[in-house]
């Protein structure tokens, strides 16, 4: 328990997108999280519309968890805070006051969120005059595997890109001398034994059951969630699609542990607090839980880089350094922590290069999934 207690705090001060606007920062390079957005953004109106159709709300409370920074946090809400005022208008009522909750993890870069809000302000009283009303944004910091907000507080909840991060490294993933039992990797993999696929898995089952229990004392009955996460289409969860990133990047490590660059044990030791469920998993875990019914789902491919075609510059960027830099911007903060800063040019020039030539022979993509989510009355 108290090994447990240590990986949790550690996920919780580590985890970040790179911050600032630099050139391996997440505002820079989140186009594959950008796609995301609008693969589930029907689902997100669908939600809206549906919310203000059987309801009055005079006060609606927003959640957006994992929003991190960059263009996209910002994006999520102006599009929520669209569909609000534009059924509204339809339906013939005031918008209703809206109170915008914006959370990701304590080390999120909150000040680029913050710095974006005036102009944020100004677009919305531009665009909709007086008919905008009150929308009063705030930022809560902490982890959404718990309680984040008050209690019948929250009528839409919305997430992208985030429920595919655990609460902490699974347990189980060392024998009883404490060696690691997925050496070479740092992830699921063919090759992983059946014992590291069976705890990925049930820790993804736990935090997912305390995330819904979470949110179901935060929101008023009739609420909505809309829920988008890397997932898989196979129930084997070793499926290139889920995984095959993760391995790209071992491999990487690898052969800079065969030139002794890095040592061996620490890619050993190292285990991605990550896991892509299939919709089976999620929607067991719905139903075992029991606070929410599925009213909706969906599954879209999306591609590694984001499907960013190639800019006119005068030395664009391959799609496997438009890939690195993807990934880069996501795990850095993980990787610089464990295996030091030192390394990480080298590690993703090598993993530009790996993804280069295996994109070359095969076509993989990420799978994400959208579950539209609704608390009974």
């Amino acid at each position: 328990m108290q090994t447990d207690r240590r990986k949790e705090m550690e996920t919780l001060e580590i985890l970040h997108m790179n911050k600032g606007a630099g050139e391996t920062s997440y505002a820079m390079n989140s186009s594959v999280q950008n796609k995301i957005i609008s693969a589930a953004k029907p689902a997100t109106k669908k939600a809206i519309v549906q919310i203000l159709c059987s309801s009055l709300p005079e006060k609606m409370g927003i959640a957006d968890l994992g929003c991190s920074s960059g263009p996209n946090a910002l994006r999520v809400i102006s599009e929520i805070v669209d569909d609000v005022y534009s059924t509204s208008r339809l339906l013939d009522r005031p918008m209703p006051e809206l109170v915008v909750y914006l959370n990701d993890l304590y080390t999120n870069d909150f000040n680029n969120i913050f710095g974006s809000l005036p102009s944020f302000y100004r677009k919305q009283k531009q665009e909709k005059g007086s008919g905008f009303g009150s929308c009063f944004i705030s930022a809560v910091p902490g982890t959404f595997y718990g309680r984040l907000f008050p209690s019948n507080s929250l009528h839409f909840v919305h997430s992208s890109s985030s429920l595919h991060w655990l609460s902490q490294v699974p347990g189980g993933l060392e024998d009883g001398c404490g060696r690691a039992l997925n050496k070479g990797k740092i992830y699921i993999s063919k090759s992983s034994p059946e014992c590291v696929l069976d705890a990925y898995s049930e820790q993804f089952k736990s935090d997912f059951s305390v995330f819904l229990a979470s949110r179901s004392q935060e929101m008023v009955s009739g609420g909505r969630m809309v829920l988008s996460l890397i997932g898989r289409e196979s129930m084997d969860p070793t499926t290139g699609h889920s995984c095959y990133q993760w391995e790209l990047l071992a491999r990487s490590l690898m052969t800079m542990v065969s030139e002794g660059l890095v040592e061996e044990e620490k890619v050993d030791s190292f285990d991605a607090p990550y896991y892509a469920p299939c919709l089976e998993e999620v929607k067991s875990e719905i139903q075992k839980e029991g606070s929410f019914m599925v009213d909706g789902h969906e599954a879209y491919e999306i591609d590694w880089d984001g499907g960013m075609e190639m800019e006119g510059d005068a030395s664009p960027l391959s799609r496997g350094e438009r890939v690195a830099r993807t990934i880069r911007a996501v795990v850095e903060s993980m990787f610089e922590w464990h295996f030091g800063c030192h390394i990480m040019d080298e590690l993703f020039r090598r993993y530009a290069e790996i993804v280069e030539e295996h994109l070359s022979k095969t076509r993989t993509r990420y799978i994400n999934l959208v579950i539209s989510l609704i608390k009974p009355s």
